[in-house]
């Protein structure tokens, strides 16, 4: 039994596979094709921290698979309260086949896989939100045809999707370069246990406080909300910091002139990126790219329970 709980889990090799397994999926759906792969199977989702996205990507695909999906809500379910994590792990997994959480700390996620006896995907902790590059590496694998002689520039918050591009990058190979606040950087074991795999698959890895430098000749722009969830008190020193993160016309200059823009939203127009940049039908592929969570998140599903 594998867990899906960080992109270092996960091989290069199978990294590739999963995102043309993902765009195999995406065409069967489709074209309306009889695909039930996942009939007789339950996903179990555990939700601590909401999302509109995430739940209906995991639901609706599910059901589009022949599957099923039971959501718990934090009124449903409270890890560690009242119940161990240890416990509420032991139970839950006598009742479905497989089980995705979205929380905060990324230690509870760990001591919930560890204790289950089904497999668990990571859908967002504190720490990383590996779903989320899954889907963001098949649309760049859409759009550009390949995932692994491109340069990718994050720029802003070193949260939780920096930390996940840094491991797809030491993972696949490509050149990442990240730009942050120096009292936002990615976090550090992060960035080390990356720099160390990144020996092998030769990726490029580059932490820099300078915009400019982290977009110059880069494929892909990525951005980010400069506030997650839950760090509201954070809201307006990270803002006082950020204001030349922005992605805006002026910065995507430095990028290659067919660059395409991402981000995994909700989006704040006119703070971390230009309401003239999100919505640029030439470069703007956000859309697409919340789409094939579905599609990507599924295919993450299949490969764990062993469904073709």
């Amino acid at each position: 039994m594998r867990h899906c709980l960080s992109l270092k889990d996960l091989t290069k090799d199978e990294i590739l596979e999963l995102i043309e397994k993902a765009i195999q999926i995406k065409s069967k759906i489709k074209n309306r094709e009889d695909y039930t792969p996942l009939k007789g199977i339950i996903l179990g989702m555990i939700f601590e921290k909401s999302s509109t996205r995430t739940r209906l990507s995991f639901e609706t695909g599910m059901k589009r698979l022949g599957g099923d999906a039971v959501f718990l809500s934090p009124r449903d379910i409270q890890l560690g309260r009242g119940e161990t994590i240890e416990d509420t792990a032991r139970v839950v997994s006598r009742y479905v086949d497989i089980i995705m959480i979205r929380t905060y700390e990324h230690q509870r996620i760990l001591t919930f896989a560890k204790y289950s006896s089904v497999p668990v995907i990571n859908a967002l902790t504190d720490l990383l939100h590996p779903c989320q590059v899954l889907a963001d590496l098949m649309t760049i694998k859409e759009k550009k045809g390949n995932i692994e002689n491109i340069k990718v520039a994050f720029l802003g918050d070193g949260n939780n999707m920096a930390n996940s591009w840094i491991y797809a990058a030491a993972v696949v190979g490509f050149e990442l370069s990240v730009a942050t606040p120096v009292d936002f950087a990615p976090n550090g074991v992060v960035v080390k246990e990356a720099l160390e795999l990144s020996k092998t698959t030769g990726a490029k890895i580059t932490l820099t406080d300078n915009p400019q430098e982290a977009v110059n000749n880069a494929d892909l722009i990525y951005t980010d909300v400069w506030a997650s969830m839950g760090q509201e008190e954070q809201k307006e020193k990270k803002h006082a910091l950020m204001k030349s993160y922005q992605v805006n016309k002026e910065l995507t200059k430095f990028a290659k002139e067919d660059y395409i823009f991402m981000h995994c939203l909700p989006a704040h127009r006119e703070e971390e990126v230009s309401a003239d940049v999100i919505d640029d039908e030439k470069h703007s592929v956000v859309w697409d790219e919340a789409e094939n969570r579905t599609y990507a998140q599924l295919a993450t599903i299949m490969k764990l329970i062993g469904r073709d």
